[in-house]
């Protein structure tokens, strides 16, 4: 008596590849897409956060400017959201804040 083997053919593990290899070529474009919106939203709102302590140490001094380094000594940002704002390009140019490149 025979025994059934119960196996995968050649064709069908083809097509199979076939098609994970398709969905890849959909999916992987709009995820890329996806992590550099991200990006400009997390320098949009960095930016906002620089903004708004600037225009609080400003408020709360007679100074008309200030710098990352002079927000952080005074507290008003901490090291880590400073070194993300250098990383990410953002400027202090007077009283207003902005983000480069």
């Amino acid at each position: 008596m025979k025994r059934k083997k119960n196996a995968f053919t050649l064709i069908e593990m083809t097509i199979v590849l076939f098609i994970i290899g398709l969905l890849i070529l959909i999916i992987a474009p709009n995820i890329s897409h996806q992590k550099d919106r991200a990006n400009t939203v997390h320098t949009g709102a960095m930016t906002t956060v620089v903004q708004t302590q600037l225009d609080t140490y400003l408020d709360s001094t007679d100074k008309k400017t200030a710098s990352l380094g002079e927000l952080q000594k005074a507290g008003y940002l901490t090291a880590k959201q400073v070194k993300i704002a250098v990383k990410e390009g953002i400027k202090i140019n007077g009283d207003e804040v902005k983000a480069g490149s």
